[in-house]
């Protein structure tokens, strides 16, 4: 089947094989094709409004060690922080008042968050009428229970390879299986479940690249994060050669064209590597930009990767800044909490 052909079966079908995939990723002659029918499903599917959610990274502490990390547990490199319950419910009432309808709590797996502490946290955002989405790694069943009941809507939580081998060599003590296993029941247990991958990890092949896009769709996933890996300076892959944004903008593309209605983002990383990386994404398949909410110093403290961009922005002048750029493109930013809306029914 010539690529033109599979790029059509993916816009009118959603689905793929395999070497389908793995077809368009090691081909760079139709990317643009990928990309336009990419936006055209976006636009048909979940139109023009883009959905902003603000961040709010409120820990840099953890105790994984993940290679690709810049916030990994051996990173004597990095000033820690942890903002205390206060500080957080001031900037999610600020947040509020920006014009956000969802926050993104955000934070490196940070063992004195408590499930006690961070449900009161949940629960008193939830008073000011926002939705909520944790990204704060691998917990318990009981756990998720717990945050659920409070009043959290989405849970992200990035896979970032489903190659087992891979997955080991760069995630010390972590397990494969247990990661899946969160995943499948945040799932189960009602949220809103939202995971992603690096694109151009070492050892990355395009066939494990098309597993993770067929996993994101095996799981039906209502939220896929995607971004090109940048070797961090304090981690073990310092030195190994990062992603590429053409890369990461055609799995991007693909994932649009097999989840239809699921929520993407257009994430920082694109921009980091490219400095119209986000408006490009937007014109590519994604639909979710999340500004950071996030003040001060502790923005650039929160280094995942280096060169992040608007580390030295005022979250006002974030919103005012994303909200141009969405206008320029003629898209509009929703007023809406911004959940999934199926429009296509699922034989998983």
């Amino acid at each position: 089947m010539s690529l033109m052909k599979i790029i059509e079966t993916a816009e009118k079908q959603h689905k793929l094989e395999k070497d389908e995939i793995v077809a368009l990723l090691e081909n760079s002659d139709c990317d643009q094709a990928i990309t336009i029918a990419a936006d055209r499903v976006r636009k048909q599917y979940v139109g023009d409004e883009v959905h902003l959610r603000g961040l709010i990274e409120f820990s840099n502490i953890c105790r994984q060690n993940c290679f690709y990390c810049g916030l990994r547990a051996e990173n004597g490199a990095v000033k820690r922080y942890r903002l205390e319950t206060d500080e957080i419910l001031e900037l999610a009432r600020k947040a509020k008042g920006y014009g956000y309808k969802t926050l993104v709590l955000q934070s490196g797996e940070d063992t004195s968050f408590t499930v006690q502490k961070l449900t009161d946290i949940i629960s008193r955002i939830k008073k000011l009428d926002m939705a909520i989405t944790l990204s704060i790694g691998e917990k318990s069943r009981e756990e998720y229970c717990a945050y659920k009941e409070a009043g959290a809507d989405r849970y992200l939580l990035r896979i970032e390879t489903t190659d087992s081998q891979l997955y080991q060599k760069l995630h010390p003590h972590m397990s494969l299986e247990n990661r899946k296993q969160c995943l499948y029941t945040l799932k189960e247990l009602g949220y809103e479940v939202g995971t992603g991958c690096l694109v151009g990890l070492p050892g990355q092949t395009l066939e494990s690249l098309a597993d993770d896009i067929l996993f994101f769709q095996e799981l039906d996933t209502d939220m896929i994060g995607l971004g090109p890996f940048i070797p961090h300076q304090s981690t073990p892959l310092k030195n190994e050669v990062g992603g590429t944004f053409a890369m990461a903008i055609k799995v991007m593309a693909i994932v649009r064209l097999l989840l239809p209605d699921s929520n993407i983002p257009a994430t920082t990383a694109m921009e980091t590597l490219n400095s119209k990386g986000r408006l490009i994404a937007l014109q590519s398949g994604a639909n979710v930009v999340m500004p950071n909410v996030t003040e001060g110093d502790y923005r650039k403290m929160y280094e995942l990767y280096p060169g992040k961009i608007c580390v030295n922005d005022t979250p006002a002048h974030c919103r005012s800044c994303i909200t141009g750029k969405i206008s320029s493109i003629g898209r509009t930013v929703s007023q809406e909490y911004g959940f999934r809306k199926r429009k296509v029914t699922t034989n998983n």
